[in-house]
């Protein structure tokens, strides 16, 4: 099996390092052709706008989205909730999401970076034990569709949810030692 992880901007090396301390094969994704073969993607947190100019300009908005379509597993962690999502609130005019999974996010939902914050969060899919999530900008998830189920709430609000073969957090997996999340996924 083969993993992907866009790679256009923000914390795709430490997702690329997870993965393959799981002993997954990972390829860096930046242009189309570097999704032929890939069994599973992984959108990573960074800032939304500038990945979705970058999806943009490498011309890979479509072919993300037709994988995300295909019914492969894809994980969006922050910003890669934003552009999976059907809906911005509060985005620019001009940022493009891919309408992956039936939710609406909201950009910097808790607050600016000085609003940054990690907490606990039980989720109940990966055992009684916590896992620790780190909040950095973090989107919320304003809206969840019927085909969605949240699997983890903060504040009341979703913060990982998960719809088919898409999982998306508003935190960094990524950012601590605990691979449950990403082992999850691989078993997607």
């Amino acid at each position: 099996m083969t993993t992907g992880v866009l790679a256009l901007q923000g914390a795709f090396a430490l997702h690329q390092s997870r993965l393959e301390s799981l002993g997954e094969r990972v390829v860096q994704v930046r242009i189309p052709a570097d999704l032929e073969g890939l069994d599973r993607l992984v959108v990573p947190g960074g800032e939304s706008t500038t990945v979705s100019m970058l999806a943009e300009r490498f011309e890979l908005i479509e072919p993300l989205t037709e994988f995300a379509q295909s019914g492969k597993a894809v994980l969006g962690t922050c910003a890669g909730a934003i552009l999976l999502s059907a809906e911005i609130q509060d985005g620019r005019a001009d940022q493009r999401c891919l309408g992956a999974i039936d939710i609406s996010t909201r950009r910097n939902g808790f607050g600016r970076q000085v609003d940054s914050f990690e907490q606990e969060v039980q989720i109940p899919i990966l055992g009684e034990l916590p896992f620790h999530a780190v909040c950095i900008r973090a989107p919320v998830i304003e809206r969840v569709g019927e085909s969605v189920t949240v699997l983890a709430t903060i504040d009341s609000r979703p913060a990982l949810v998960r719809s088919g073969a898409i999982m998306v957090s508003i935190f960094h997996p990524e950012l601590v030692d605990d691979l449950r999340i990403h082992q999850l996924f691989l078993a997607m």
